[in-house]
């Protein structure tokens, strides 16, 4: 097999990431909340965890786990709108939405350990 360029293989993946990212935004909409962000966030850990758990090869990684996730995946994103929340006077809600992104995504990760475990054995 031919060796890809790291570049290559991040900027692809970085493709696919925010390509996914945005057909996930589109489809879960929330005027109150910030579900798209959410589940990126949350799918986006299980991915990588999948990737790393599974001890996948140098180039999935690089294009998978750095490029994929990413880019799907977002910090900034969930930064603006937990301050957005409260800004808005929706200091629970802001709260909630640290917490649950914090809390969702550990447990994806944990999900994915599991599931690499049980598959690989």
């Amino acid at each position: 097999m031919i060796p890809l360029d790291p570049a290559y293989l991040v900027g692809t993946g970085g493709a696919i990431g925010a390509l996914c990212r945005a057909v996930v935004n589109a489809h879960i909409e929330s005027e109150t909340y910030p579900l798209g962000t959410l589940a990126v966030n949350v799918l986006g850990s299980f991915v990588l965890g999948l990737v790393t758990f599974a001890s996948a090869g140098e180039e999935i990684v690089l294009l998978l786990g750095t490029g994929a996730c990413g880019s799907f995946t977002t910090f900034s994103s969930f930064s603006f709108e937990t301050v957005r929340l409260v800004e808005q006077g929706e200091s629970a809600a802001a709260a909630a939405n640290a917490a649950v992104n914090l809390v969702g995504s550990l447990a994806a990760i944990g999900v994915a350990w599991l599931a690499v475990g049980i598959v690989l054995g």
